[in-house]
């Protein structure tokens, strides 16, 4: 039987409150709650609380844990409020899965709903995908993004894992255990009882801390979820309909102006796309933004009406006999940085007729992250006999804004470079 099927079998199950199942782990008891299924849910918090499936865990660590997030009702308050940019998509996408949506609380664990974490463990983004596990499961992690930090991709990556740990381990609270401590783990411990002669379900296992610790820790998030009133929690409003949308670039674009156009704060615009390294969305990644629903619409028309270049990234043509060290001291840029934008060897020692990315330098990105889209930043090329000063006096400007905003430390200035004029 396929997965998806078993996992819509036990859903219809438990929310029809009458089960036929008889084998259960010790220690664990099946959800079987009666639910009014003649309406719709009222929000995303009633979407997985209907799609409850594994069975309720039931030990003294549940309870330990279940009583130290009730007594933090606002570190768990702060969890539920980062989750709202995320959930609608996470639970849509584990309901089309036909999986139970206990997955969707499973960041609640990982990463405390932040797509930076990151762990000692080298460990990153909402899933907490470990490098390894991340290029197994198809997420880039270049110098210029790590998908392990794109809610959606790492959100699909997860769902594959748990659906592939749970048809390898047949059982949710081991392919949890799994997730955290690793599958050849999880089947050497199973492999130890059964020629020991003991139980081989998840709290009879001997495991780290850390792994014993993990399924009660998501029994108690979901405990307080099920109910959050008797728990004296107030969950934040996450509406049952999509919270952003995705829209596909064909242009590069910093992420300064990306928010810009979008007429969103940086940080809020980072927290839906963390996961580009540099500071610039680049079209040969093929990439797809992240927006607020409601801010598409805004984005689409700062961006028709925008005068300039998007992205301060400047493409270079090396001539014959320029070195890579020479272009880095040119642009300001330092040598590593340039060798690793361009994807360079260290030993590769002609770039003639190679065309450069050259990254911006501190004081663009800043004075960019402080423009307002309102005013936004326009973009000039220089021509012949164009002076600092003859700019200046055209746009309205000062000499030492313009240096400032392009991180000249000079006056002079070369024919066709690009000089970004404040707003």
């Amino acid at each position: 039987m396929k997965l998806s099927r078993w996992a819509g079998l036990v859903m219809v199950i438990a929310v029809a409150g009458c089960s036929t199942i008889d084998q259960r782990e010790p220690g664990a008891e099946l959800t079987t709650r009666s639910i009014d299924l003649t309406r719709e849910p009222i929000d995303v918090w009633d979407r997985i609380r209907r799609g409850f499936a594994v069975p309720n865990l039931n030990s003294d660590l549940v309870d330990k844990w279940t009583a130290y997030y009730a007594a933090h009702p606002k570190s768990l308050q702060r969890m539920a409020d980062r989750s709202g940019k995320y959930l609608y998509y996470i639970v849509d996408e584990i309901n089309r899965r036909g999986l139970p949506t206990e997955l969707a609380l499973l960041p609640f664990v990982e990463s405390a709903y932040n797509p930076n974490a990151y762990s000692r463990a080298h460990a990153s983004g909402l899933w907490q995908f470990i490098p390894s596990t991340g290029t197994a499961f198809e997420l880039e992690q270049t110098w210029w993004r790590d998908q392990r930090r794109d809610p959606v991709a790492s959100t699909n990556s997860a769902l594959d894992y748990l659906e592939y740990l749970f048809e390898y381990q047949g059982d949710w609270f081991l392919a949890f255990a799994s997730y955290n401590w690793g599958e050849g783990s999880v089947k050497r411990a199973i492999a130890k009882n059964e020629a020991a002669g003991k139980p081989t379900d998840y709290l009879s296992l001997r495991m780290p801390s850390e792994t014993a610790n993990y399924v009660p820790k998501l029994q108690a998030i979901k405990n307080i979820i099920a109910d959050p009133e008797r728990y004296a929690v107030i969950l934040p409003i996450v509406d049952n309909e999509p919270y952003f949308v995705t829209l596909k670039k064909d242009q590069d674009i910093d992420v300064v102006i990306a928010a810009q156009l979008a007429e969103m704060p940086l940080e809020e615009f980072k927290e839906l796309n963390p996961s580009y390294n540099q500071g610039v969305i680049l079209a040969d990644l093929q990439p797809e933004i992240l927006l607020p629903r409601e801010k598409l619409a805004t984005y689409l028309a700062n961006l028709a009406q925008y005068q300039g270049d998007l992205s301060s990234w400047e493409k270079y043509l090396a001539s014959d006999g320029e070195s890579l060290s020479a272009i880095a001291s040119q642009f300001n840029v330092p040598l590593e940085t340039l060798r690793r934008a361009n994807d360079l060897k260290r030993n590769q020692s002609s770039i003639a007729g190679t065309q450069l990315l050259i990254i911006p330098g501190p004081t663009v990105i800043e004075s960019i992250a402080a423009a307002d889209v309102r005013s936004p930043v326009r973009v000039y090329r220089v021509k012949r006999g164009d002076t600092l000063s003859s700019i200046a006096r055209r746009n309205q400007t000062s000499v030492a804004s313009l240096q400032s905003f392009n991180n000249l430390k000079s006056t002079r200035l070369r024919v066709g470079q690009r000089l970004r004029i404040p707003g």
